[in-house]
């Protein structure tokens, strides 16, 4: 991992907040800085060269960021039981859409970056 590249992470994560607040935005201020990220790259594709070794570090250790939450719902756990009925239908649903939009996408994206290379076999 590279300090530049983590620097980058945090200045657009921070873009994003910034353009959050000021703009009064419903949407959380990361989603808005990864959406700057995503037109940087875009704009600039060896952006995306220099922060993907990176990125894969990260990812690698994201589980790693779901020990807070887990501890978060460990002591609110007496304040969760008159809903749990709630949580698990919402737990249960975001899951089954969240895994139906990803096979989307991934269909669509496999689609797309197939079609040139039947093409030029033509």
């Amino acid at each position: 991992m590279t300090l530049t590249a983590l620097t980058l992470l945090l200045i657009f994560q921070c873009l994003g907040e910034g353009a959050a607040q000021l703009l009064g935005l419903p949407v959380p201020g990361p989603v808005i800085g990864m959406l700057f990220l995503l037109l940087s790259f875009l704009a600039y594709p060896r952006l995306a060269d220099l922060m993907e070794a990176t990125s894969w570090g990260i990812l690698q250790h994201l589980s790693l960021l779901f020990v807070p939450a887990g501890v978060g719902v460990m002591a609110a756990a007496g304040q969760l039981q008159g809903d749990l009925a709630a949580i698990v239908v919402a737990l249960v649903v975001s899951t089954v859409l969240a895994i139906a939009v990803g096979a989307l996408v991934t269909q669509a994206a496999m689609k797309r970056l197939s079609r040139p290379a039947d093409e030029e076999s033509r």
